[in-house]
């Protein structure tokens, strides 16, 4: 049986994974502005965050400082944070990261899905996105692993 397709498919990016931590754990290592800083982003990426207000219409303004030393400004809002699912609305390119968690197995099965305003825009980072995702997600995992 296939998934229903969703109507904004073509504006989605998405993945999961199976993590060895629980679902508190793991929200936990979202919501600590320190240990986020440490893992968000693609590999050999830094951030350095302005500001960080984790609740409902709370503002996240940082920057992301790449392995060549060029730093890239970021700006979104936390649109939902709940220990199951923590929304952010990213301005420019503009999206809406969902990041869902829930137990399976022992750990958590978490789900990330990035809608774009625009499909045209999905298209031109998907490139870059797709495997930044993962490696973001694998940061995740050893900031986990280094917590056990």
């Amino acid at each position: 049986m296939s998934a229903a397709a969703s109507p904004d498919d073509d504006r989605a990016l998405a993945t999961s994974r199976n993590l060895a931590a629980s679902p508190a754990a793991v929200f936990d290592a979202i919501r600590d502005p320190a240990r986020l800083a440490r893992w968000w982003g693609p590999a050999g990426f830094r951030n350095h965050f302005a500001v960080f207000e984790f609740h409902p219409g709370g503002r996240w303004q940082h920057e992301m400082e790449g392995p060549d030393g060029t730093r890239y400004p970021n700006e979104a809002v936390f649109e939902a944070v709940d220990p199951g699912c923590v929304v952010v609305r990213h301005v420019g390119p503009d999206f809406r990261l969902t990041i869902t968690l829930a137990p399976e197995g022992g750990g958590t099965r978490l789900g990330w899905r990035q809608v774009f305003d625009d499909a045209d825009t999905c298209r031109k980072v998907a490139a870059v996105c797709i495997p930044a995702n993962e490696q973001n997600l694998d940061r995740l995992e050893a900031e986990l692993a280094s917590a056990r």
